[in-house]
């Protein structure tokens, strides 16, 4: 079969390498469609190399159909229309047990310890088969559309440790999909008005499209002046960073209300740090916290909401990129150029 396979910081390249080989326990999956997420593009980089081998395959956003199931498996039939959601969970460790199987003590992933979706194939270990990590997609939702569950559904994650609530202000930093999933999220949350900060042109058009009821351009704006301004001089209730940027945080604490909430989303290189007033933590009571990766039922909901039409997916995409072209759609993904880079297999 055809992969692009990942040999280190910087370099990939579509090989041909022998098609899976599955076990009576585990199902085998042709891609129809993947999707480069920002990780994809810092993993290229060489900027997170935590459950990343060389030689592998990545890609962790990935639906595709069903070719193969092993004989002990149950549930699943040749041509089933498949989501792969990636994070392992081992269901016994303390945070499994204490509802944060996100940040299971001994989680594997698919795009990572085991090979991912950039290939027109794909094995799903029995772990993954066993966890409910294998999703049936409805009918008529397409292949398109269904790899956005995933970044939704961690999105969906985020939301939730944001705390977003009816008539809040929400303030997302960074226009790319995430943030627009972002925007689209805190709306029907029933937020009274999301304020997007990105300073490419063409994302802040796509925000408004998403719902944005404001967008600022922080190059030539200040953000921190529009925020007071529309809250009354009060503050934001919410800011979530969609970017991993570590030099705006501290501004980005500074747009909260007194007892408000920044939510670091984005991941950011290891080693990079950042300044953040204490104070601001201190006399203002704001809650700072991250998020990292998806639940099983984050995943599920995140499609009901596919299913249900409420989320806008062709302002988060660019197609028209292919495994031969999958360098230009990570380096689209990491330039701004394009939204997020959709590779049909």
């Amino acid at each position: 079969m055809k992969a692009a396979v990942f040999r280190g910081p910087n370099q990939m390249a579509l090989e041909e390498v022998s098609k899976p080989l599955i076990n009576e326990y585990e199902v085998l999956v042709k891609v129809n469609v993947s999707a480069v997420c920002g990780t994809d593009v810092r993993i290229f980089e060489g900027k997170k190399t935590k459950g990343v081998r060389t030689p592998s395959i990545i890609g962790h956003e990935t639906v595709g159909t069903i070719v193969e199931v092993g004989e002990k498996v149950e549930g699943f039939l040749l041509n089933d229309r498949v989501g792969v959601m990636p994070v392992i969970s081992c269901k016994k460790c303390h945070y499994c047990l204490n509802g944060m199987e996100n940040v299971c003590a001994n989680r594997t992933a698919i795009g990572y310890e085991f090979d991912g979706g950039f290939a027109e194939y794909i094995r799903i270990p029995r772990t993954a088969v066993e966890s409910g990590n294998l999703v049936k997609i409805p009918d008529h939702v397409t292949f398109e559309q269904a790899v956005i569950t995933e970044p939704l559904a961690c999105c969906l994650n985020g939301q939730k440790k944001a705390n977003v609530k009816m008539n809040d202000t929400v303030v997302v930093i960074g226009g790319g999909p995430i943030g627009l999933m972002h925007v689209q999220l805190a709306k029907i949350a029933g937020a009274k008005q999301v304020i997007l900060s990105e300073p490419i042109d063409h994302r802040r058009a796509k925000a408004l499209e998403a719902g944005a009821d404001l967008t600022v351009n922080p190059m030539t704006e200040s953000l921190q002046e529009i925020v007071m301004n529309v809250t009354q001089q009060i503050g934001a209730d919410v800011v979530i960073m969609a970017i991993g940027v570590p030099s705006l945080v501290n501004s980005s604490a500074n747009l909260l209300k007194k007892g408000g909430t920044l939510n670091l989303f984005a991941g950011f290189t290891k080693g990079e740090m950042t300044e953040i007033d204490p104070n601001l933590i201190h006399y203002n009571e704001i809650n700072v916290n991250g998020t990292s990766a998806l639940t099983r039922a984050d995943y599920h909901a995140s499609l009901s909401l596919i299913e249900a039409g409420l989320i806008n997916t062709e302002i988060l995409s660019s197609r028209g990129y292919t495994l031969e072209s999958i360098e230009e759609a990570i380096a689209n993904v990491r330039n701004g150029e394009g939204m997020k880079s959709i590779i049909t297999v």
